[in-house]
Order: structure tokens, then C-alpha cells, then sequence
């Protein structure tokens, strides 16, 4: 019997790639050999004739700007990799960048981004500065926290820079976005394609989430995909549709021509708009005078770390350090339940300056938990066996049958409301103590 042993996370990744581009290649390579699109097309004749008829009476598109509605791509799963960090001052860009190298890039030389002036690039340049302006400055004043930064993540790994206008298309530049098919992120990944490409995703935390290391997993998938098609329009096509979708237009229609699949009925309607739709909003970024915008350069909030326990509750700790509870969240978006996951550390995101106040209402070990007449009375629950520590999966009700009390007593004596959520490490009394009798 052979025994498997399993691929390091690196090699696994190249390996689907590999498959991936076999399969694509077998798809595809009876069209020929080709390299990088031409920097211009043959333009049609209007913007009208730039895509082909989806059904009867198909016009141009009045469409809907999307505010975080992506196309879904269907890819493998993969395994997840769990950062870890500590102390002092936190630069989450330059975090990302040092996980960045969990990700194993594939050496290429990138040509420089090509943007085609067509009917179809026109069509959405003059509706982003006309119709749609408020929509794309919407956009612009959300990219002045991330737009710099990601542009220096694709040029840090040898791509075009333009390329991080793709997640003003995708998202519009909003970290949080989650689209109708459970695509997340200012990147809008599937879970799938996140694991694969080294983020972690599950119950406790979706790193999706994170503006820093999703755009780094983001320069590795359009790379992987350039190395693929050879080609930046049918890179972020498939970033839209997925590798095989436009793998099956290329050997439908016999052309690696972005432009020339656009006019066929082989992609969706949405993946033909994506990529027009980029060239536009990246001529405003490369001339954004000429076109009446502004685009600001503002620092990522600032923030410091610290170690906290399994199992952390963000409400609670904010609010014994006196913290705004939506500050904390907002430093920690991959916290996806509000609480560090259980069985491990894990490192926080607090405000600059705070850390001594969060470090002191760590301190207690959720002592405000238990009801008590004071300190000493606590001392001799303990003692005696009347406190209970909870573990994962305890309820109230259980609780309170496994020592044999009502669930009433133990809501009164540890004053929860009903509302109040139980959590692994709190200390619930579960018997009466001398001044209950």
C-alpha cells in the first residue's frame, strides 16, 4: 500500500494551478499559440455592436452599478493558513506583505497594462462621468484608504498597478461588500478561491474581510490567471466568470481576443461589462483632472496589537475598557462572530494609546461575570467547588440541571439578563452562598 503524504500549502496551490492550466490548454489549444492582446482592437461601428445579443431586442445596457454584486467563480478548495502576530504597533499592508509570502508566485515577465479605447470603454467613460458621477466618487473617496497601498502590492510583485482598479468594479472599493452569491470583500472572493489562495475562511474568521491580505491573495489569482490566458482583459474575465467559462468561449470561438469573445454569446452579459467597465475607471485613475475627479492618499487607521484569550467577546472587553464597541470591530473586521476564536490566542487590533486600558480590563479574567458580595465571597465559592467554569457548548439550562439548581437561580445569583450570552473561561455560581440564605 502506497502511503500519501500530504503537499505542503505552497505546493498544493501549484499543483491545482498546474491542473488547471492542463485542462485549460487542452481546452483550448487548437486555436493556436498567442500572446498578449494588441494594445488596440478594431473598433465596431457603435457601442451597440461591441456585445452580442443575449436574447431578443438586447440594447446597450442601462445597467446597475455594482456596489459589491460580483459574478461567482467556482473553484477548488483548499486549506487555510492562521496568522500570527504580537505587539507593539501594527502596520496591517506591511502584515500582508510578509504573509504574502505564504502565497508561491509563479516567476513571470507582466506586460504593462494595456487600455483599449473603444465603443465599449467609451460607452461606460462617459456614463461614470456623466449619469453615474456621484456612484464612481463614491468609489474614489473610498479608495484614499486602500487604493495607494494596493498599488504598491502589485508592483511589489512585478504586476501592472493598474490592476488594483479591478476592485473599484468588484466592490467600489468597500471592505465589507458581500455580493448575491456569497462572494465577500473588497476583492469579492468565493470562500473556495480565498482558501486556495491562503486566506483563511470559516465559523470564526474570514480574512476575506481584510482589505491588506485579500489584495495581496488578489495579485496572486490575477497572476496565476495571466500566466494562464497570457492576457490582462481575459485574466479579469475569468476572475469574473472563472477560468473554464472563458476557457469554453476561447475554444468556441476560435480567438484569445478579450474583445472578440465580448461579441460572442459565450460569456455572460455581467463578465463582458467587467472588463470595459476597468478600463474606464482606470483612465480616470491614470488622468483623474481631465475627468473631474480627485483622488486622496489617506493613511490606514492607526493601531497597536495585543494578545487576548480564546474566546475573547469583543462587546465585553470594549466595553470593561471603556472602548466604543464598533472602534474595535471595525479594527478587527475578521472577527466575523465579534470573538476570537476559541482553542488558541490571538492577536487584536486595538486603537493607538489604548493598549494599557485593554490590557487592564483583560486583567480580571471576567471576574464581573460572577455576582458576588464581594471578593472574598468569590474566594470561598471557588474554593468549596461552587463556581462553575464554562466550557464550549454549555448552556444555562444545562448548567443549571448538572448541579442540580433552577436556571432562575442561576440567573439571579450571576445577574444575567436574558439576553446575556455565556462564554467559554466565565465563572457562574451555582449554588447559594451564605448571604443568599
Amino acid at each position: 500500500m502506497v502511503k500519501m503524504t500530504k503537499l505542503p500549502a505552497h505546493m498544493a496551490n501549484q499543483s491545482r494551478l498546474f491542473a488547471a492550466a492542463l485542462c485549460v490548454s487542452i481546452v483550448i489549444g487548437a486555436v493556436g499559440s498567442g500572446a498578449a492582446e494588441p494594445l488596440s482592437q478594431p473598433a465596431p461601428a457603435d457601442a451597440q455592436a461591441a456585445f452580442a445579443p443575449d436574447g431578443p431586442g438586447f440594447d446597450v445596457p442601462a445597467c446597475d452599478l455594482p456596489l459589491g454584486s460580483l459574478g461567482e467563480r467556482h473553484v477548488s478548495d483548499g486549506s487555510s493558513v492562521v496568522p500570527a502576530a504580537d505587539g507593539g504597533a501594527s502596520d496591517g499592508w506591511a502584515d500582508a506583505y510578509a504573509e504574502g509570502s505564504r502565497i508561491s508566485y509563479v516567476a513571470i515577465t507582466a506586460q504593462a497594462y494595456p487600455v483599449a479605447l473603444n465603443p465599449q470603454v467609451q460607452f461606460f467613460l462617459d456614463r461614470f462621468t456623466g449619469t453615474s458621477r456621484d456612484v464612481v466618487t463614491l468609489w474614489v473617496n473610498r479608495s484614499a484608504r486602500y487604493l495607494t497601498r494596493a498599488r504598491e502590492v502589485f508592483r511589489m510583485h512585478g504586476l501592472p498597478e493598474e490592476l488594483a482598479f479591478t476592485a473599484m468594479i468588484e466592490s467600489g472599493f468597500k471592505p465589507d461588500a458581500v455580493s448575491r452569491v456569497g462572494a465577500k470583500g473588497m476583492w469579492q472572493f468565493m470562500a473556495a478561491t480565498a482558501r486556495r489562495y491562503g486566506l483563511r475562511v470559516d465559523r470564526w474568521v474570514d480574512e476575506r474581510l481584510d482589505p491588506e491580505r485579500s489584495t495581496v491573495a488578489a495579485a496572486a489569482y490575477l497572476r496565476d490567471l495571466y500566466n494562464l490566458f497570457g492576457s490582462w482583459p481575459l485574466a479579469q474575465a475569468a476572475y469574473n466568470a472563472g477560468e473554464v467559462k472563458v476557457a469554453r468561449a476561447i475554444s468556441k470561438t476560435g480567438s484569445r481576443d478579450f474583445w472578440t469573445l465580448a461579441q460572442s454569446r459565450y460569456l455572460r452579459r455581467e463578465t463582458k461589462e467587467f472588463v470595459p467597465q476597468i478600463h474606464a475607471v482606470t483612465m480616470i485613475g491614470r488622468e483623474p483632472d481631465r475627468y473631474g475627479f480627485e483622488f486622496d492618499d489617506l493613511e490606514p487607521a492607526s493601531a497597536e496589537t495585543i494578545t487576548v484569550p480564546p474566546s475573547t467577546d469583543l462587546r465585553r472587553l470594549a466595553g470593561n475598557a471603556g472602548l466604543s464597541v464598533a472602534t474595535v470591530r471595525a479594527l478587527n473586521p475578521t472577527l466575523v462572530r465579534g470573538v476570537t476564536p476559541p482553542g488558541r490566542t490571538w492577536t487584536l487590533r486595538v486603537p493607538v494609546g489604548e493598549r494599557e486600558r485593554v490590557v487592564a480590563a483583560l486583567a480580571p479574567r471576567r471576574a464581573t461575570v460572577v455576582a458576588t458580595s464581594g471578593r472574598n465571597e468569590l474566594t470561598r465559592a471557588m474554593a468549596s467547588g461552587d463556581v462553575h467554569v464554562v466550557r464550549s457548548r454549555d448552556t444555562v439550562s444545562g448548567i443549571a440541571r448538572r448541579y442540580g439548581v433552577s436556571v432562575d437561580d442561576v440567573m439571579r445569583w450571576n445577574r444575567l439578563e436574558s439576553q446575556d450570552r455565556i462564554r467559554p473561561g466565565d465563572r457562574l455560581r451555582v449554588a447559594h452562598s451564605t448571604t443568599d440564605r
